[in-house]
Formats: C-alpha cells, structure tokens, sequence
C-alpha cells in the first residue's frame, strides 16, 4: 500500500474542509431566507376557540367587590381573536342596589369587551319579580345589548314590555336602570291598567 504523498494529503484536507464550509454556508443561508420570509409574511391568527366550557358559572365582580352580574349557560367558547365569548342558553343575573336581581335568558349571547357587553340574541326575555313599590317587569325581543357596569340596556329592535297589567311595544329602546331613564323611538303603541287594589 503507497503511502499518500504530503501534496495530495493538503489538497484531500482542503477540499473536505472546502466542502464542509460550502454546506454550513448553505444551511445558514437557507435559515437567514426562512427567517426574512417569516418575519415578512403576516402571522396568521387564531380564529377557532381555544377553551370551552358546559354548564358554568360566571360571576363578574364591580370595582367596589360587589357582584355585579352572575351567567350561567349551557357552554361557553372563547375566542382568543378578540377575547369574546360564546355562550349557548345564557341565563343573567343583573344586580343593582336595593333592587330585585333581573333575570336575562336567550338562545345565545356573544360577551366581549372585557366582559362589559353582553349581546343576547333570539327569544330574549327579560323578568324583575315585583316588589315594594314597583309590579312584575317583563321584556321580550330578538337582541338585547346589555352593559351591566352601567345598567343600560339597548335595542334597535322591536321589544314587548308588561309592567304589571299594563303593555308597552315599539321599537329602538334604550333604558337606564340607574337614572330611570327610558326611551322608546318609534311605532310606540301603550296600553296602560292600574294595578288593581289589595
């Protein structure tokens, strides 16, 4: 066996060496390409949710440490998108002080905003049970947007209001359980009964 001459012992050290800074070359600028394009390209977002729930409970607490509303459902889905969520059958309950907790069920409802708006959507019904001073209250549309933190809720929708024995229908309702203010804004039709005496 002939030993290899020192002259081909460079050039076979040199071409490995040659060939092996070719493919680390390569590899790096493979890297460098990918990582332009990925920083160029828009980060694709996530559009499906990334938890859900059956049959939960929520309690969103005031600033004061009050409860300010309690919701349960059916399921609910969160979104990461734009951190709403999904909630199927939602029944709401929205409490101010000294007053009856009212009552909010629906189909569905889409909370969202940091949990401040609460759309509800198909057969919605609204109850507060009477009390001192005030008789049964009762609402029933297709949506409501309900902003708990204010106590104001809103629709352009037609809505069917009873209070007590006395009926209220039209549509664009916007009414603000703190200041008692209520507007309803057009095909307004009333029928008012005086509650009968005990």
């Amino acid at each position: 066996m002939k030993a290899l001459r020192p002259a081909n012992t460079i050039r076979i050290v040199l071409l490995i060496a040659f060939s092996a800074a070719l493919a680390l070359g390569s590899f790096w600028l493979v890297e460098v390409m990918r990582r332009q394009t990925d920083e160029t390209l828009p980060t694709k977002q996530r559009s499906d949710p990334d938890f859900y729930a059956e049959k939960f409970n929520f309690v969103r607490m005031g600033k004061d440490g009050v409860p300010r509303y309690n919701l349960t459902g059916t399921e609910m889905k969160h979104y990461p998108l734009d951190n709403s969520y999904q909630i199927q059958k939602p029944v709401m309950y929205s409490f101010s002080k000294g007053r009856e907790p009212m009552v909010s069920r629906s189909e569905r409802a889409l909370v969202e905003n940091n949990n401040t708006e609460v759309h509800m959507y198909d057969n919605v019904v609204i109850d507060r049970p009477p009390a001192t001073g005030s008789q049964h209250f009762q609402l029933k549309t297709s949506y409501l947007l309900i902003l708990p933190d204010d106590e104001i809720m809103k629709t352009p929708k037609h809505v069917d209001i009873k209070v007590g024995l006395s009926t209220l229908n039209g549509s664009g309702m916007f009414a603000n359980n703190a200041t008692g203010e209520f507007n309803l804004s057009s095909n307004v039709h009333a029928v008012y009964q005086a509650a009968h005496p005990r």
